[in-house]
């Protein structure tokens, strides 16, 4: 079993940064796939940004540009940091665990999220 804790969300102006962090613990391994989701006001869950037991990394096209995801293995943490925000980026953000490393779209492991809100 894999534990997911987010922190790092908060409420900031149009245009500020955030960095969110999930530390894992449990049975995590470095070669897991890890990803962001976020819930927003309409209450669909969208992918922000994953990144692969290799670590290559992919983007919705609404964080290109703008997020970056990245992994430290030796803390067994994500990241995702989040520049230029607009208040559409408002909204829960979730970070997930596949054990599978090549990114399968099924994540069985997820954090409790963390809200992050833009005005």
């Amino acid at each position: 079993h894999v534990q997911l804790v987010e922190s790092g969300g908060g409420s900031v102006q149009t245009g500020g940064s955030l960095r969110l962090s999930c530390a894992a613990s449990g049975s995590t391994r470095s070669s897991f796939c890890m990803a962001w989701f976020r819930l927003g006001a309409g209450n669909q869950r969208e992918g922000v940004a994953a990144i692969n037991g290799i670590g290559v990394t992919t983007y919705a096209d609404s964080a290109k540009g703008r997020f970056t995801i990245a992994k430290d293995n030796a803390k067994n943490t994500l990241y995702l940091q989040m520049n230029s925000l607009k208040p559409e980026d408002t909204a829960i953000y979730y970070c997930a665990a596949d054990p599978r490393p090549y990114c399968s779209g099924r994540y069985p492991w997820w954090g409790q999220g963390t809200q992050v809100t833009v005005s």
